[in-house]
């Protein structure tokens, strides 16, 4: 927060600086969109852009890159300080609970539900439902986001290998008495693809995890275990449901079996690629990461792994994560007015929906985007190798029933950091498994 404030001081400099310079122009008909993107997204932005202020004369929209979430985070919140909102920004519900401190958010169901320039039923039921409630997990009952691109986590898995091995009905449960398990793999299937393929392959990592925040919270999820809450108490995951899962992964990281990005100090899709480790849990939105360069084998994709419940079936849960859209309060009605219809009829469009996740590799956030036929065309080009985008944004809409996000408040991101350093400390021996959960709860300032 020291570092946020020095920011917020510089910011305010910079704008009082701004405000003495007499050449500074008028910015009452232009709209802030504050995002991440690169080169690559703005061929799909910019004629989206060009759009907008064809149909609406006297009005632009600035666009601009400031670098990574994190920077859009830091730098709006800077400016909400200095009492410079930006207009739309690119957003992680955490980022919109630290931005409501200020009261600076716009609760969206204003203008959703305007009979005149809202969404219709039908409009709202085309919003793919696990990211559409993202916008209302801050226990208010107000709408802060609207889903812009999204993501979930797979297992990515070297299928020649596991083929040739003769472990791939092993890895996808597909002998599993109940038919809807089949295709799933489970913690108990991983355990023991990793147990065959160390016995087999003493050098090697059998599987890669590049996000241990994410690993903590998806199994904690699968097995309805206190995670964060919204109200009351925010920190519950100190108990013994996720201690059990901790240890689990700990048990596999000594024999071997397991690896994970901030061990390996870099993404585990690295030892992927190399066929030093044959399985790799990561996003849908960097599959083709998971590639390897000369096509030297197939790659698989498969839902995130589960736990099995006591009657043999599965919870089913994938975790949403990716941008949405934030809207900060205007003095002037007609500017938010303005920067609605951007982001509804420019920006949540199927056209632009299909466009943009062609572009990007992340996830359509509208169902109709599945029937446009420039998106059915790209996943008509899945496969396991160049298609491999594809592939992933396929794995991901089999997953749309089961998506889930974290509750939101000012303090979730801590959480965040906290569990994925707590798995981090009980890997490499810093903390013994008590004691790891007591620090990261400490850490949160609980």
């Amino acid at each position: 927060m020291k570092k946020l404030l020095i920011f917020a001081l510089g910011a305010v400099s910079a704008i009082s600086l701004a405000s003495c310079d007499n050449g500074s122009k008028d910015t009452s008909h232009t709209i802030q969109f504050w995002n991440t993107m690169g080169a690559n997204l703005r061929e799909v932005l910019d004629p989206a852009i060009e759009q907008f202020e064809t149909d609406n004369p006297g009005w632009t929209v600035e666009a601009t890159q400031i670098g990574s979430y994190d920077d859009v985070r830091n730098q709006t919140i800077s400016y909400i300080a200095a009492g410079s909102n930006p207009d739309l920004v690119y957003c992680y519900p955490d980022h919109v609970a630290m931005y409501n401190k200020a009261s600076a958010v716009v609760d969206l169901n204003q203008y959703i539900n305007d009979p005149e320039i809202g969404y219709t039923q039908e409009q709202v039921d085309d919003f793919i439902d696990g990211y559409y409630a993202e916008g209302s997990v801050y226990g208010d009952g107000a709408m802060y986001t609207l889903p812009f691109s999204k993501s979930t986590e797979v297992l990515y898995y070297n299928k020649t290998f596991m083929d040739d091995q003769g472990l791939t009905d092993i890895l996808l449960n597909n002998e599993d008495p109940i038919e809807a398990n089949r295709g799933v793999p489970t913690w108990n299937s991983i355990e023991q693809v990793c147990q065959v393929i160390k016995l087999r392959y003493p050098n090697s990592t059998p599987l890669g995890i590049d996000s241990e925040d994410n690993f903590f919270i998806s199994t904690a999820e699968e097995k309805e275990a206190p995670y964060t809450s919204a109200t009351g108490e925010h920190y519950l995951f100190n108990n013994e449901q996720n201690k059990e899962t901790v240890r689990m992964l700990k048990d596999w990281y000594d024999k071997g079996y397991v690896t994970t990005q901030t061990i390996l100090t870099t993404y585990t899709s690295s030892i992927f690629v190399s066929q030093t480790s044959y399985m790799s849990i990561g996003s849908t939105g960097g599959a083709t990461h998971q590639k390897p360069q000369n096509g030297e084998f197939e790659v698989g994709i498969a839902p995130y792994p589960q736990f099995v419940n006591e009657d043999g079936t599965f919870t089913k849960k994938a975790i949403s994560q990716g941008p949405s859209l934030c809207m900060l309060k205007q003095n002037s009605e007609e500017k938010m007015q303005m920067t609605w219809k951007f982001m509804k009829e420019y920006l949540l469009t199927t056209e632009f929906q299909a466009q943009f996740s062609i572009a990007s590799g992340y996830n359509p956030v509208l169902e109709s985007v599945y029937d446009n036929p420039v998106y059915q065309d790209f996943l008509n080009g899945a496969d396991g190798y160049d298609g491999i985008a594809a592939s992933a944004a396929k794995a991901s809409s089999a997953m749309e029933a089961y998506y889930f996000v974290s509750p939101a408040f000012e303090g979730s991101s801590s959480a965040r950091d906290a569990v994925g350093q707590l798995v981090v400390n009980v890997l490499n021996d810093t903390y013994e498994i008590d004691e790891a959960f007591n620090f990261a709860i400490r850490s949160c300032g609980a």
